[in-house]
């Protein structure tokens, strides 16, 4: 094992720190379910952020970060549109307003806000439920296969082999260092529910911090421009594009050309605009029933919601970046020195693990094994956290024990938890490729999401039953379509095809969700209206705004439309400087460094007057 004693000192060190602050938290987490799912609502905001940050400086997304970086340079910058990133903009601006002014503990509760109890009603809050139990499902494979082939690379798998009373073949070793991480992320976070949650994710981005920094440093000082333009090909460091790639590696990298063609993004006009039109769409429904949403009921006030998600990326992207970039450029020149051989073939995977075994220095090795470890932990232990606050509170304790106690229904929790990691585990045994898994959650799950999810806030007569039908209709598309499109589609990348099927899946669930609410009775006036008077949404909502203003003609209603608008597109091309900036410092092109500081200075200056000053008075 090529590990120092210091480092893995420093990993132990940090393993026995997350488990004592769930510990010590147990006896106020367990004080009532507020208190174990929302922390008491007595966080701070920048806590908050800094917590969900934490959770999306994921292992598992890093690792692929990188190995976009490496492959595609500059123009990766806008592949995590897929997720899409620019949702926290949308967040930020005027979703977490509205989403915090419910007042309620989860996602699913939310929708008796919005469709009542009526039967329409409980089915939407149901649909919600398992919407919310198959994406907890998804990210948790998704981060189990990841954290799994990171491990692998620090630990052979012929270094623990003798002391195990079992063999392992090995395209399932990495799922063995899998669940032996799971077990420890699951435990404190059974123990301290959201408070645990949020303290070891800020003890996690400290150390996530130092790390990057150091390694975005350790680059800078070890690669030229010239040594970095040597090794890549032309074009590599520029962001913008034409209809195609144009990146070819031929004669550098050979398998790197390979990638590309396997990755099915060869015609980069054509996924950008795919990935743009999904993203505005996935944005403008608001955030999943996942860890992001139960951040934002946690805040103590709209306005502290709104400051919470567009504090994550000004805090996470330039930190990410920043290390992302020095791996990849370390990673490039000095290829040769990488082992990128997993199960007897390459593995771009492995470029993450592989760079900082080779380049990280005695002690920043340990750091950065604890942080990047620390970063599956964190959204792990935050998605473990998302699922039994829906099967709890949303299913067990509305109808099957409506007068359970708090210590039944943590108790409930808690075996909830185990039974989601274990499933998920399951699930990961049959995982091989972090990016598959990727494509099918942001790509084909929420292309069945996305139609019932944006009608739910802008118009006011989806009702109950056409959002559920509407959500049905995408789930089982999202599970049925992708295998089929690939089937008669074959020459077509099986990792693209989730987002080739989004567009297919839009319609189907837009028909099924828009015609069964037009042919079914719209839902109680009286739930419209307090949904409308709490929230104060814009959009679609003439009739009930009419009833509202004869009632109430003091009643101000949304005119925010515009001026949000507005605001969504500076802060994408804000966030969007954030990505960029550090990676044009770490390969030093300081004219487009210059170029895109000058743009940020722009646009956080429009921020600040169009959004930041009009906060208090929006978010009333």
């Amino acid at each position: 094992m090529q590990i120092a004693v210091i480092d893995m000192t420093i990993v132990a060190a940090y393993l026995l720190a997350i488990i004592s602050i769930g510990f010590y938290l147990k006896k106020r987490a367990s004080k009532d379910m507020s208190a174990y799912y929302q922390g008491g609502r007595k966080l701070p905001w920048y806590m908050l952020g800094l917590s969900n940050a934490s959770g999306m400086f994921d292992i598992s997304g890093t690792m692929w970060l990188v190995t976009l970086m490496f492959v595609y340079g500059m123009k990766s910058i806008w592949i995590p549109w897929l997720w899409p990133v620019f949702n926290q903009v949308f967040l930020m601006v005027y979703l977490s307003i509205w989403l915090r002014r419910s007042n309620v503990l989860t996602g699913a509760e939310w929708m008796r806000t919005r469709f009542g109890d009526s039967h329409g009603g409980k089915l939407s809050h149901f649909v919600v439920v398992l919407f919310a139990i198959i994406s907890v499902l998804g990210f948790l494979a998704y981060g189990f296969v990841g954290v799994g082939k990171f491990v692998e690379i620090f630990v052979p798998y012929e270094i623990v082999s003798p002391y195990l009373p079992f063999e392992l073949s090995p395209e399932f070793v990495p799922h063995f260092y899998g669940i032996s991480f799971t077990a420890i992320a699951t435990l404190y976070v059974m123990l301290g529910g959201m408070m645990s949650i949020v303290w070891a994710d800020v003890l996690q981005f400290t150390i996530m911090t130092f790390a990057a920094l150091a390694i975005g440093f350790i680059a800078m000082a070890q690669v030229s421009p010239d040594a970095l333009s040597a090794a890549t090909p032309e074009g590599w460091n520029n962001p913008f594009f034409g209809w195609s790639l144009s990146l070819d590696w031929s004669g550098i990298i050979d398998e790197v050309n390979d990638k590309i063609l396997s990755d099915g993004y060869s015609l980069f006009s054509i996924f950008v605009m795919m990935m743009l039109f999904k993203g505005v769409l996935v944005s403008a429904a608001g955030p999943a029933p996942n860890y992001d949403m139960q951040k934002i009921l946690a805040t103590k006030s709209p306005k502290e919601g709104a400051l919470m998600s567009g504090f994550v990326s000004i805090v996470l992207m330039p930190i990410r970046y920043f290390m992302i970039a020095g791996f990849t450029v370390l990673a490039i020149v000095y290829y040769d020195r990488l082992d990128l051989v997993s199960g007897g073939s390459l593995d771009f995977e492995n470029i993450l693990p592989s760079a900082i075994l080779e380049f990280a220095p005695v002690g920043i090795l340990g750091i950065l094994l604890a942080g990047l470890i620390a970063a599956f932990m964190s959204t792990f232990a935050a998605t473990v956290n998302a699922a039994p606050a829906y099967l709890v509170n949303d299913i067990y304790h509305r109808y099957i024990n409506p007068n359970a106690s708090n210590k039944t229904l943590i108790r409930a929790s808690y075996l909830i938890s185990v039974a989601v990691v274990v499933i998920s585990t399951f699930i990961g045994l049959y995982v091989q490729s972090i990016n598959s898994v990727l494509q099918w959650l942001v790509s084909g799950l929420w292309g069945g999401y996305v139609v019932s999810n944006v009608l739910k806030w802008y118009w006011w007569r989806l009702n109950g039953y056409g959002y559920f039908f509407g959500m049905l209709a995408g789930i089982v598309g999202a599970l049925v379509f992708p295998p089929i499109f690939s089937a008669v589609f074959p020459e077509i990348s099986s990792d693209i095809a989730p987002l080739s099927v989004f567009p297919i899946l839009l319609i189907v669930s837009g028909l099924v969700c828009i015609l069964v609410s037009i042919y079914t009775p719209h839902d109680d006036i009286e739930v419209l209206k307090s949904f409308y008077k709490t929230v104060r949404p814009w959009g679609f909502w003439g009739p009930i705004k009419a009833q509202v203003m004869a009632e109430d003609p003091d009643f101000v209603p949304n005119k925010n439309f515009k001026n949000d608008m507005f605001n969504v597109a500076t802060g994408v091309v804000t966030q969007t400087c954030l990505v960029a900036l550090p990676v044009f410092i770490v390969i030093k092109e300081w004219g487009s460094m210059t170029t895109t500081l000058v743009i940020l200075v722009v646009s956080a200056t429009l921020l600040k007057r169009n959004w930041y000053n009009k906060l208090d008075e929006n978010a009333a």
